[in-house]
This record gives structure tokens, C-alpha cells and sequence, in this order.
């Protein structure tokens, strides 16, 4: 489905932009509201504080990447990459968590391999992260694989299941069972995402005869919210025993499917117990320009009285390749007035930033800046079709893209 490169080179990304364009009406209007967001509602915006919002990224990859030949660089000198993230700003670290994803071990010759993005390897991540002084964002994508806008694959475990309620019973049970575990090592995450971009929904894709309709773009919204809830229930119970007050994010691909999503899923899904809206926001597949994000946020705040964060997005340093695997940002990612290098990247990033706090959004994390290329493997290819959008040269060393962390941001206004 990759239009620009192989098929084979496409990833969760680059699927969950494209699909946003054509399954879940991304170009302006939500589909079924025809309102683009824009309002702001007329209601004063917080006042926010650099300790009150949080900057992210997204460091799933890491493991791997180190296991595989991958190496990280500060000022020459080969360092701990979950220090460096740390020591340049990074308070929150986002790690994706798959059901069981024995395919990532398959990838490679022999046996015994690692189980990548599995609870095993996500602990680990972690507690790499907490010793670097980081909070977590725990994703659950509720699959053994991707789960973006295109497919949410049930897991195999799950695939006798026909009827939901036992669906719920074991989201409930998995969801419950995977933090009580990180809990009792005290490791629960300060944010857990129920679901990823999940604009059609979740559990919908690769369903057997008789498995519950989860799909929302089928309009199944209070299936799903049953669902969903049963995750958010799961998570209250264990934070209400932990020492962290865990923060619950919904998250849906591109701001223009926002009010649409959640107009449905607080109405006819009937969630309510929430305390983020999660968006991804990438500019090669959003019509939304980077100037009016403040203005969507905001609009999104006072509609549904929720804290916002972007808790994806990128944006390239060079459009060079630093090995095989084709990458999948090119020039149809950038945006007039921010070329496609360091000080364009870091640049970028400093201004939706801005964008995000002027609208009284709490957080922006980044996806994927450590995915320099290396020997690891995914479904597509091996090396990197991301590390012309990392914080890292070809050589590994950290550049000035990274420095966006760290900036001087302006919240007397907010």
C-alpha cells in the first residue's frame, strides 16, 4: 500500500496516515459532525507551567536495536541511549506492548532469539527508563502486531472468543494482570494508552465467525466502549494500589478524526472515564497546517474538558538514506519554511510544540528517534526507514534536532 517505496517497506506510520486519508475522513471534516475543529470554544485557556507539560518520546525500539549492532553517540563518546534521551529533556518514555509477538524473534537465524515489544522486553525498557529519571506512557495495542488505523489484529490467544462478553473479561484480565506485574517491581507507568490509533476501533481485524463487531467506522460504538471500558476499569484498580496516580490516554491518528472519534465514543460508546486525548499528527498525511494545531487542541480541551497531547509525531533531518530500507518520510513530509535538515528538524519541533502549549495541551512525545539503522529487523525490512527522522546522524551520534527538548518555551500566555 506503500505508494512511494516497495511494499514491503511500509510500517504502522506510514499505514496509519494513509488509511486515515481514505477510511476515517481526514481531509477537513469529521465524518459525521462536518466540523473541523477549529472553534475554539471561547473558553480561557490553562495556565500551564514547564513541569506541567511533558516531553516525550517514544524509545520502543531500542532494545533491539542495541542487540543488533546499533550504537549511540554524545560528543563522540559511546553512551546509554535511555541516558542520553534523559540528559537532553526527555521526561516520559512511550513503549508499545504487544500480546505475544513471537514473530519479532522469528525474524532472525537460530534460536532462542529475544521477544521484542513483548511484557518481558517492555519491562526491561522500563526499568531503563526509571533508572534514567523518566516517567512511562505503557501503549497497549491490544494485538501480537501493529495496531493502527488500517488493522487491529486480534491476538491468537483471543481468536476462540465469540461473545463479548468474555471479549471484555479478557481485556480485563490482560490489562489488570500486565500492570499489576509492573506494579509490584514499582514500575507502574504514569500514563497507559487503551488502544492504538484506534480510529476504526479495536479487535477487528483477522475475526473469526461469531467474534464481536468492534469496528466503529461499521458505526459498532458502544461494543467497542464496552471494550474500552473494561481496560480503563482495569487500570483504576491498579493504580488505586499504587503509589502512581496513572493518567488514561484514548488515541487517535490525525486531528481531524478527533471530534469526530470522540464525539461517538463519549455518546453512543458511553466513555467517560478518560483523562487524555492522545493524537498523532503527522504532516505528510494531515491537511491540518501546523499553524492551527493550537487552535484544534484548544477546540478539543473545551469541547470534551480533557487534557490533550500529541503522542506521536516526527518530522526528517536529511531525506538521505543511510542504508537499504527505504524510508518513508520524503519531501511530501515537509513543510514550507522547514527544510528537511537538523536545524529544520529542531525548528519544526519547536514551533508545534509551541502550538501544542498555546492551546493548553499537556505534552508532545515523539515517535521513534532512536530507530538509527542497525542489523534488527522488522516485517520489512532490515536497518531503519525512519533515521532520517531521528535524533541521531548515520554515525549515531546525537545532533541539535534533539535540542527542541530543552527549549524556551513560552507559557505566560497559556
Amino acid at each position: 500500500m506503500n505508494t512511494m517505496v516497495k511494499l514491503m517497506v511500509l510500517n504502522r506510520v506510514l499505514i496509519a496516515g494513509v488509511i486515515c486519508l481514505l477510511v476515517v475522513g481526514c481531509k477537513g471534516e469529521s465524518p459525521t459532525t462536518g466540523n473541523d475543529g477549529d472553534d475554539d470554544g471561547g473558553s480561557e485557556e490553562p495556565t500551564l507551567t514547564t513541569s506541567e507539560f511533558k516531553m516525550g518520546a517514544d524509545l520502543s525500539y531500542l532494545n533491539q536495536i542495541l542487540d543488533h549492532g546499533g550504537s549511540y553517540q554524545d560528543s563522540g563518546s559511546v553512551e546509554d541511549p535511555y541516558k542520553i534521551f534523559s540528559e537532553y529533556g526527555t521526561e516520559v518514555a512511550r513503549f508499545r506492548l504487544w500480546h505475544d509477538p513471537e514473530w519479532t524473534a522469528n525474524l532472525y537465524e537460530g534460536s532462542n532469539n529475544p521477544i521484542y515489544n513483548g511484557l518481558v522486553d517492555v519491562t526491561t525498557s522500563i526499568q531503563r527508563a526509571k533508572a534514567q529519571g523518566m516517567e512511562v506512557t505503557l501503549d497497549f495495542h491490544y494485538s501480537d502486531t501493529w495496531a493502527d488505523p488500517e488493522q487491529q489484529r486480534i491476538p491468537d490467544a483471543w481468536r476462540e472468543v465469540r461473545d463479548l462478553g468474555t471479549l471484555k473479561d479478557s481485556v480485563y484480565k490482560y490489562t489488570k494482570q500486565t500492570l499489576q506485574h509492573l506494579n509490584q517491581q514499582g514500575l507502574m507507568p504514569k500514563y497507559v494508552q487503551i488502544g492504538n490509533e484506534t480510529n476504526c476501533g479495536l479487535l477487528y481485524s483477522n475475526v473469526p465467525d461469531g467474534f464481536p463487531a468492534l469496528n466503529v467506522c461499521d458505526d459498532n460504538w458502544q461494543n467497542a466502549g464496552e471494550v474500552i471500558k473494561s481496560g480503563i476499569e482495569a487500570v483504576r484498580e491498579v493504580s488505586a494500589n499504587s503509589d502512581v496516580d496513572t493518567k488514561i490516554i484514548l488515541h487517535v491518528a490525525q486531528p481531524e478524526n478527533v471530534q469526530w472519534w470522540f464525539d461517538n465514543i463519549t455518546g453512543a460508546g458511553d466513555v467517560s472515564d478518560f483523562d487524555i486525548i492522545g493524537i498523532s499528527y503527522y504532516t505528510a498525511w494531515s491537511e491540518v497546517p501546523l499553524g492551527k494545531i493550537s487552535d484544534r487542541i484548544s477546540n478539543f480541551r473545551n469541547r470534551f474538558n480533557k487534557d490533550v497531547m500529541i503522542v506521536e509525531t516526527a518530522y526528517p533531518w536529511t531525506l538521505e538514506n543511510a542504508d537499504d530500507y527505504n524510508n518513508i518520510f520524503g519531501q511530501n513530509s515537509l513543510v514550507e519554511g522547514y527544510e528537511a535538515t537538523k536545524k529544520g528538524q529542531r525548528d519544526f519541533m519547536i514551533k508545534l510544540t509551541q502550538e501544542v502549549i498555546d492551546g493548553g495541551g499537556t505534552g508532545i512525545m515523539y515517535w521513534e528517534p532512536g530507530w538509527i539503522t542497525s542489523n534488527m529487523k522488522d516485517k520489512w525490512g532490515t536497518g531503519s526507514s525512519w533515521e532520517n527522522n531521528t535524533f541521531f546522524d548515520f554515525e549515531g551520534n546525537v545532533h541539535i534536532g534533539i535540542d527542541y527538548l530543552s527549549h524556551d518555551y513560552d507559557f505566560e500566555d497559556n
